[in-house]
């Protein structure tokens, strides 16, 4: 039976350089031999794909927190059931553009949920299921918008926010890596992008010993 694959999240509000650090982070440990799904949130399976065009896409009728939040929740449960469990099952590591955390960041922070029901959301679709690492690429509120704005392509529902949304939503990203410095590691992303890449694997390392 094949040993249990890790699990790594990346995290970060908007502008941050998730982009372009999944294909690196893919590349660094295929390079050390091991097997890697790449996926997303929210996303990641054919239904849970349509959901977060559902979140993502202006839309005439508003979206309420609570339709938020649970749509967020039903797209993870099909992710976690026919992607990431598996995965982990057969010996693959994960790696995920954003998971929980986000929640707590976005509808959390940013929409001001409650984090305990995010807590109980979480406990019932994961099962005890979290991520074994997770790189929070942090970088200051005026840098991640600006390099948003640059981007090609219209901004999404969540892009297209204010200073203040994203503002809260850094808060809670900064403090989730407070409460669980053994799992979150941030990584100051406003550095040049070799160092942060340096970061990056320094914080890898420690999982491939246990290989």
């Amino acid at each position: 039976m094949p040993k249990k694959g890790k699990f790594i999240t990346l995290e970060g509000g908007e502008g941050v350089g998730k982009t372009t650090n999944v294909p690196f982070i893919k590349d660094y440990l295929q390079s050390q031999n091991i097997p890697v799904v790449i996926t997303r949130e929210p996303g990641g399976t054919g239904l849970a794909e349509k959901i977060r065009g559902l979140l993502l896409q202006g839309n005439d009728e508003e979206v309420t927190g609570h339709a938020e939040i649970l749509l967020m929740f039903a797209a993870r449960a099909q992710h976690l059931r026919h992607v990431i469990k598996p995965a982990l099952a057969q010996g693959q590591w994960v790696l995920c553009d954003r998971f929980t955390d986000a929640t707590y960041a976005y509808q959390g922070g940013g929409r001001g949920m409650p984090l305990e029901t995010i807590g109980w959301l979480e406990n019932f679709v994961q099962d005890g299921l979290r991520p074994d690492l997770t790189l929070l690429l942090d970088v200051p509120i005026e840098t991640g918008m600006a390099r948003a704005k640059n981007r090609a392509g219209q901004l999404d529902r969540f892009e297209s926010e204010e200073f203040e949304f994203f503002n809260r939503v850094r808060q809670v990203y900064l403090d989730q890596a407070r409460h669980y410095p053994g799992r979150i590691k941030i990584i100051k992303a406003d550095q040049s992008l070799p160092d942060v890449q340096k970061a990056i694997v320094e914080n890898l390392k420690p999982l491939l010993r246990w290989q």
